[in-house]
Formats: structure tokens, C-alpha cells, sequence
């Protein structure tokens, strides 16, 4: 079992900013901006880059749910705006295999993000 079902399964507690049927929004405990929110699935997908096609529905989900959580934390505005990661693998910077969208805000982001 991840750490990230452990926190589904509330046997690890966390700051959860956001919960549906499908996903769970939660801070992360090692923040790489001011506000650093992981979007994870509740069903577990190891990586994106083995998702399947079914999962076509639940990611577009995910997406979306990130966009709300950014617009009810304040940073839907052209002007705020914010970022969203998905790390792939080791060398993609994976730490959890368990598939999560990172959403970063509250600074300015450079680029490339390297």
C-alpha cells in the first residue's frame, strides 16, 4: 500500500483542501512553492505513463479538479495563475507511485523548470 492510500484510507492524516468520489486534494508536506497542493486519483495508478485507456475519464477529472482547487485557493486569475506537474519515473522526479498532479502557486515560476 502507497502513502498516498494511506492518506485515501485516512490511516496517515493530511491536509486535505479538496475530497469527491474520484480524487482527494491534499498539501504537501515538503512544499516546492508557498502553496504546493498534490491532486492524487483515488484509484491507484502508479504513473501516468501507465494509465490505461480507461482511465481516459478519471484523468480528465483530475485535471479538472486541479483547475477547481486552484480557483478556491485564488489562483485561477490570469495574473495569479499557477502550475501543474506530473512526474514520470525515477529520473522524471517520481517519489510516490501513485499517479499525482502537483499544483504550485503563490510565486513567480521560471522556466525551464528544470
Amino acid at each position: 500500500m502507497t502513502l498516498f492510500e494511506k492518506i485515501i484510507a485516512r490511516e496517515i492524516p493530511a491536509d486535505i483542501v479538496y475530497e469527491d468520489d474520484e480524487a482527494l486534494a491534499f498539501r504537501d508536506i515538503s512544499p516546492q512553492a508557498p502553496t504546493h497542493v498534490l491532486v492524487i486519483p483515488k484509484k491507484p495508478i502508479p504513473r501516468i505513463g501507465e494509465a490505461e485507456a480507461e482511465d481516459q475519464a478519471l484523468l480528465g477529472h483530475l485535471l479538472l479538479t486541479a483547475g477547481k482547487v486552484a480557483g478556491e485557493l485564488g489562483f485561477n486569475s490570469t495574473d495569479e495563475g499557477f502550475r501543474l506537474v506530473i512526474n514520470n519515473g525515477r529520473n522524471g522526479g517520481e517519489a510516490v507511485p501513485h499517479l499525482h498532479i502537483h499544483l504550485l502557486a503563490d510565486r513567480q515560476m521560471q522556466w525551464p523548470p528544470g
